[in-house]
């Protein structure tokens, strides 16, 4: 029986090698799997009439070849259903519920890349969490998709069952011309040397020097004092977002992409056109404008080629990231030829330094800096964007920060790891952020086999996963329910993490909380995050004592919508003064624009 399924490993053939447009490609690489049908249908017809001397009418020929290939799709769903449900039955246990989606899945394929424009990250998932259980199937493309917000079965998949689990070929396929072969998007043998690699370089000694921090710190905060004496508002992602951009691209390359240096963005009423950022800064908005193309491929999975049919939207932002990349990578590289032809040595002081005694292959070390790019400066610039929003909305959690961090450091001391280390209540502050807004709401995996998931509640029969299954699993969903952090989690409360809720919900089931992931695979940069985004709010509430939004210089498009605070709406949307929104990582459309007073 022929396949109804898009082999991706051939459009990558196709369509990379032989340069076609992506849905020609994707026909192309689809047209075994329509044509073959059809040509049973014939081959059945010319039997039955050489056999029985059974004769078909052309127009009969022609009408049972046109439904051959839906029939076969149809017959392929039906006999896999009937192979899972038996296999489960065999083992115990039952399928996830089904979420009716149409045909095709199309209409959640559609709603789900409206909900990533429009809608809020991870709220359709949580309303489908409410009606149908925190694991449930949904049939995307004519393939079942398995998604849960359940802490045990997500804990399987990353930690206890990891052998079991990995990226899988959609997921690695969608994200390839973004992040190649790196440590994010790769599995089995690939995913061990990259994480090999880069894991040593993620030492204690290295991401505790705080020179490059406290440098772009300084100048970010001149920066904004700079623009709120002039009396505008500024946007702190973006202002933040410099930073991490300029310390990442000096601790990753040893090359400062100089974003700072480039004036800020003054809010969208103001005349003056909005400034040019830095040459070099460009890569900034060519790899966002990149991961923003992902976010959208990986709802449409193997399909989406049909959305961009003529044009590969993703050329014209990774050529401009090579642009800027591929001639430090260079640099570096020529720099160890030249230094072992010397026979000098010494320890290497960038990340890419180090990686270039593992490979000199321009392609690697350009996947692995950039995987590194999302796992650290992204998730940094989202956690300490939402920080910052935070305490904007909540002034004495912002008051009772700042006294701890004037009774450690003082006014203008500058904080060092163990001065981090001790500060409880900026650590907490930091978590509860990270649970509301955790910098990666959805992440993927795939089975390698068939697993059976024990039942979570008493009397009901465990879950089967049939192998090759798709699994998408939401720590944004799993962060706000209140039956794992109790009636409050919508609320932003930072004591959570000291009180009796840490011993009563968190200590004795940690995986409710993943803003890093866990297992194997956890993020390396997790513990650099922290402290990149603890140096900046420490250094940021030392200069400013008070933040407030500014509602008047959010550009109108980004603006909150009227239905999310309308009578009715999920308590996730009435909450908010600014728009959540995700590409790979969370951040606030059109910026978070504040007033700060010194």
């Amino acid at each position: 029986m022929a396949k109804l399924s898009f082999p991706s490993h051939l459009f990558e053939r196709v369509v990379r090698r032989a340069a076609l447009p992506p849905g020609v490609a994707y026909l192309t690489a689809l047209l075994p799997a329509l044509v073959a049908p059809p040509l049973l249908t014939i081959a059945l017809l010319l039997l039955l009439h050489r056999t029985l001397r059974v004769a078909s009418p052309p127009w009969l020929t022609a009408v049972l070849c046109v439904v051959s290939v839906p029939g076969a799709v149809v017959v392929r769903i039906q006999y896999t259903d009937l192979v899972d449900r038996r296999t489960a039955a065999s083992l115990g246990a039952v399928l996830p519920p089904d979420v009716a989606t149409g045909f095709g899945g199309l209409g959640t394929v559609f709603l789900s890349v409206r909900d990533l424009a429009a809608g809020y990250p991870g709220q359709l998932l949580g309303q489908r969490c409410v009606q149908h259980g925190n694991t449930f199937s949904i049939r995307i493309g004519w393939k079942n998709r398995v998604f849960t917000a359940e802490p045990q079965y997500i804990k399987s998949m990353l930690a206890t069952d990891f052998a079991s689990f990995e990226k899988g070929p959609t997921f690695r396929d969608v994200f390839q011309p973004l992040l190649g072969t790196g440590v994010f998007a790769s599995d089995g043998a690939m995913w061990k040397f990259h994480r090999d690699m880069t894991r040593p370089f993620f030492e204690k000694h290295r991401i505790s020097d705080f020179d490059i921090f406290d440098a772009h710190v300084a100048t970010a905060i001149a920066q904004a004092t700079a623009r709120l004496h002039e009396g505008h508002p500024l946007d702190v992602q973006e202002l933040v977002g410099r930073v991490t951009l300029d310390c990442a691209s000096a601790f990753l390359f040893g090359h400062d992409f100089r974003a700072l240096a480039a004036p800020l963005a003054y809010p969208f009423y103001r005349d003056a056109a909005r400034p040019r950022a830095a040459q070099p800064a460009a890569f900034a908005p060519a790899f966002l404008a990149a991961q923003a193309l992902t976010a959208v491929r990986i709802r449409y999975a193997d399909h989406w080629p049909l959305a961009e049919f003529w044009t590969d939207r993703m050329a014209a932002p990774m050529r401009s990231v090579g642009r800027v990349l591929d001639p430090i990578l260079e640099g570096v590289v020529a720099k160890r030829q030249a230094r072992r032809q010397e026979k000098r040595t010494g320890e290497p002081e960038t990340l890419l330094e180090h990686l270039v005694e593992y490979t000199q292959d321009i392609k690697v070390l350009r996947d692995e800096l950039l995987n590194i790019s999302v796992a650290g400066r992204d998730t940094v610039t989202s956690l300490t964007t939402f920080a910052v929003y935070m305490l904007a909305e909540h002034p004495a959690v912002l008051a009772k920060l700042r006294q701890e961090i004037f009774s450690r450091v003082g006014e203008k001391g500058r904080p060092d790891v163990e001065d981090i280390k001790s500060m409880k209540y900026l650590r907490a502050v930091l978590n509860e952020t990270l649970r509301l807004y955790p910098p990666i709401p959805l992440n993927f995996r795939t089975s390698t086999k068939g697993v059976v998931w024990p039942a979570t509640t008493p009397g009901a029969k465990p879950f089967y996963i049939p192998p090759n299954t798709m699994i998408p699993y939401g720590p944004i969903v799993m962060h706000r329910r209140t039956d794992l952090w109790g009636p409050d989690a919508l609320k932003f409360d930072p004591e959570r993490f000291i009180d009796e809720r840490l011993q009563k919900y968190l200590i004795p089931n940690p995986f409710i909380f993943l803003p890093f992931n866990a297992g194997p695979r956890i993020c390396l940069g997790q513990q650099f995050a922290y402290q990149e985004a603890s140096f900046i709010l420490i250094r940021l509430l030392q200069a400013f004592a008070s933040i407030s939004l500014a509602p008047s210089a959010q550009p109108p498009e980004s603006r909150v919508p009227d239905d999310w605070h309308a009578e009715g709406a999920p308590e996730w949307m009435r909450r908010e003064k600014v728009r959540p929104m995700s590409s790979l990582a969370l951040y606030v459309m059109g910026g978070l624009w504040v007033t700060m007073a010194e």
